[in-house]
């Protein structure tokens, strides 16, 4: 709100740039590193152009075009070009996006590309980084933090061959327990078995290419400059079922650096393989010092059991990292790792590391969407918005809010309640039954010196009364109180005072259901409450549950499925699939006498794993699949006809449902078995009854 009358505002908006997302991406992750960049992209609505390296290229492209085949994207929405494209920036414009990933040189070279500067793009950077892994003062050879560091440190050198930007490069221990890791990791790195990964045994494949092998080796010798070599060689390696002159292998090198505080080359020059450099510190303080001396990484971790030094690492070492893990004996069987990105978290990190950000959920979209300040009238916001602003005009529903399916409602749409007074009885009761005795609402004798006056209700009883005051007592399309949401008490409510409330649709958010419920949105309602000066005393946002019509399946009484059947002759002809009018009668009966339980005698066909996923399907309105085959096709008999006639299979058919009916009149809580859907309760059963009908009398043209 700008102004004192309530009648100018602002609000931000985000829209779609109207460009492309170019993404030019690095040899290791030629599918995940395209997948997770285009997946935020294509949610903000902007297509996407990728590059990918040459190396790795083949595999990129043959997951694209899987992906365009499919049919699952709008044709453009992604776009792939192989090889070396030097003139991929020389045509973007000021609403494309450009990401790149890899090493920093190229980076910054891209970066000063000409386009990108005149244009003034969004261009978004995640570079190699030297990533340090610390060891905590407390973690000493024997503790479980000991053991899961070595064990974390082998991982991340040796995963992929070491040829991930979240690698450790760099490991940073307490200069007392530094010959037991080195000790300690080459044990563990003597247990990774090189060769071809396709075999069992094998535990490190090799790397992209002869070229990698021959820049891992020219780092490495930079490095040696300042370090020592403790373990592994560049020139000698054993493999299985591959021949080490053919293949691009390396065996693990773990470096060792004694006076890591005067380096830089173990700080700046990474080997893009599984290369390490291990490097002790003082105390924390200097450990932190150590860390930051990479200039900026993607990530960085700490083993210990000590939240003090984890605190103190954190704090100090944050600035300089994109993202940090805290290992320890608590965390270790559910943690992710040093190593892995995770789409909800933020992908990126500080100087050397790009400075730029990927993923983090929703904030990764935002990348690709243009943050936009509107001011106007709450009414205008309102309309451009499609959320309810406060103090715009609102419609009065024609009915109660709660009477209006998902569809039906709309933002601004809103009801008046009667009123209701307060009274000190009200206040007693609600503190006994919800034992909240604060002094306030019990003791009017401690009211001195406070900003009450008189007894005071309870905040939450006052919520409790508004939503006496709008809720719709009766069945209907709301099927659940969903939370609530800025709940503020604007000033105290006293015995004998006496409130109304308003209730406006705020906003109506879809949702995706896959549990035993029907579809259904979530609609958030701006809850006002008054006093009876009309003076604005409380508000809150109520969110709902509120089911979505069904209008994808005719209900099937008695009446209807007797009007559909007069219509079947025995020449009526499918829509789809092989059966005759006859044959389906028949297999509707079948199927009702597996519903009133006489036929029980089979195995449910759906694997457990899956069962109450494919089961919750019956609570959706999607139709059955067209060309479905019945799992008890060959136990029922389906090609073969059992009775005389199509007329004489339709009076089996009406007493096998009646059967079916009067069963669960009889056995309200009963189940039966289903041989896709397993168990089924009453109402399953006549949400299954109303699928299959309608697919198969939809088959024969009869709806």
């Amino acid at each position: 709100d700008l102004s004192r009358g309530g009648r100018f505002m602002a609000h931000h908006i985000m829209v779609p740039k109207k460009g492309v997302a170019v993404h030019i991406n690095a040899f290791n992750f030629p599918v995940w590193g395209m997948l997770e960049k285009c997946a935020v992209n294509w949610m903000a609505g902007v297509p996407a152009v990728v590059l990918p390296a040459p190396s790795s290229s083949y595999l990129a492209e043959l997951v694209a075009k899987e992906i365009i085949n499919s049919g699952i994207l709008p044709e453009g929405a992604l776009q792939i070009i192989n090889g070396t494209v030097k003139t991929i920036l020389d045509t973007v414009q000021s609403q494309d996006v450009v990401t790149f990933t890899g090493s920093a040189a190229t980076g910054k070279l891209l970066k000063a590309h000409p386009r990108i500067i005149e244009e003034a793009l969004p261009f978004t950077m995640e570079a190699d980084s030297l990533n340090a892994s610390i060891l905590g003062e407390d973690a000493a050879p024997g503790t479980p933090e000991f053991d899961l560091f070595i064990k974390e440190v082998r991982k991340e050198m040796t995963v992929k061959c070491g040829q991930k930007c979240t690698a450790i490069r760099r490991i940073i221990v307490p200069e007392k327990f530094i010959e037991d890791v080195q000790i300690s990791l080459g044990k563990a790195l003597d247990k990774v078995t090189i060769g071809d990964p396709k075999l069992k045994e094998v535990r490190m494949g090799s790397l992209i290419s002869k070229q990698q092998v021959e820049e891992v080796k020219k780092s490495v010798n930079d490095i040696a400059k300042e370090a020592k070599i403790v373990y592994g060689s560049l020139d000698k390696i054993e493999t299985i079922g591959a021949d080490p002159k053919k293949g691009a292998f390396i065996s693990p090198i773990l470096l060792r650096a004694d006076h890591p505080i005067n380096g830089s080359a173990i700080h700046e020059r990474e080997a893009f393989g599984p290369v390490s450099t291990l490097m002790p510190y003082k105390n924390l303080e200097e450990a932190v010092q150590l860390a930051q001396m990479g200039k900026g990484s993607l990530v960085s971790s700490i083993a210990t059991f000590d939240d003090a030094i984890a605190k103190e690492y954190v704090v100090n070492a944050a600035s300089h990292h994109g993202r940090i893990l805290v290992i320890n004996r608590e965390m270790a069987k559910e943690s992710t790792g040093h190593g892995s990105p995770l789409p909800s978290l933020v992908h990126g990190g500080p100087g050397r590391a790009g400075g730029g950000e990927e993923m983090g959920g929703m904030r990764g979209i935002k990348h690709y969407l243009q943050r936009t300040a509107v001011q106007g009238t709450p009414t205008t916001l309102t309309e451009i918005t499609g959320i309810y602003q406060p103090n715009a005009k609102y419609t009065e529903a024609e009915q109660h809010p709660f009477k209006y399916h998902w569809e039906d409602i709309q933002p601004g749409m809103s009801m008046k309640t009667h009123k209701r007074t307060i009274t000190d009885t009200d206040i007693i009761n609600f503190a006994n039954v919800t034992w909240d005795h604060f002094y306030a609402h019990t003791d009017i004798t401690s009211l001195e010196g406070s900003i009450f006056k008189k007894r005071t209700a309870h905040g939450y009883f006052i919520i409790s009364e508004a939503a006496g005051l709008f809720v719709y007592p009766n069945k209907g399309p709301v099927s659940a109180n969903y939370g609530l949401e800025e709940c503020r008490f604007l000033r105290p409510l006293y015995h004998n005072d006496t409130i109304y409330a308003r209730l406006t649709c705020k906003q109506k958010i879809d949702r995706d259901v896959a549990s035993a419920e029907h579809p259904s949105g979530i609609v958030k309602w701006f809850a006002e409450i008054f006093d009876a000066e009309d003076e604005l005393v409380a508000v809150a946002t109520v969110l709902t549950m509120v089911q979505k019509k069904q209008e994808t399946f005719i209900e099937m009484t008695g009446d209807r499925i007797q009007e559909c059947l007069r219509k079947l002759k025995e020449d009526t002809k499918p829509k789809w699939g092989k059966l005759s009018a006859q044959q389906m009668i028949e297999h509707l009966e079948y199927t009702y006498r597996i519903a009133s339980g006489e036929l029980q005698d089979f195995e449910v066909t759906t694997p457990d794993k899956i069962l109450e996923k494919v089961k919750n399907t019956l609570y959706n309105y999607r139709e059955m699949p067209q060309e479905h085959m019945f799992p008890l096709a060959k136990e029922s008999k389906i090609d073969e006809l059992k009775y005389d006639s199509l007329e004489d299979a339709i009076v089996h058919f009406k007493q096998a449902r009646e059967a079916y009916l009067n069963y669960f009149i009889e056995n309200p809580e009963a189940k039966t078995k289903n041989v896709v859907f397993g168990e089924l309760n009453k109402y399953e059963w006549y949400l299954l009854e109303r699928k299959h009908l309608n697919h198969h009398f939809k088959q024969f043209g009869l709806i």
